[in-house]
């Protein structure tokens, strides 16, 4: 069984990656929250937007310890999924290299 699975991820496209991740940081408690952007079932279409569709997702995150503030994000992404523009309410956006 082990060599059919073998041949199977040989010949097979290696694993697309449709999520966008995102960590922000609590204007209040400055507690770090992380969250995920599903680029295939969270975004929608936005064609008022002129030329090509571009794409939005809003989320209000809430971190998990004894504060309550709610953060709130938008991003937009273009017609290839890729982040255009970003926006936070409540809190600031964490980078990678932070």
């Amino acid at each position: 069984m082990s060599i059919i699975k073998k041949l199977s991820n040989l010949f097979s496209s290696p694993p697309k990656t449709n999520a966008y991740g995102v960590t922000v940081k609590c204007s209040r408690c400055d507690e770090l929250i992380q969250t995920r952007i599903n680029l295939q079932n969270d975004l929608s279409v936005d064609f008022e937007s002129g030329g090509k569709p571009t794409y939005y997702c809003r989320k209000v995150l809430m971190g998990e310890g004894y504060c309550f503030q709610r953060v709130e994000i938008e991003l937009i992404f273009d017609a290839n999924k890729h982040l255009v523009n970003r926006e936070i309410s409540g809190g600031q956006f964490i980078d990678d290299n932070e």
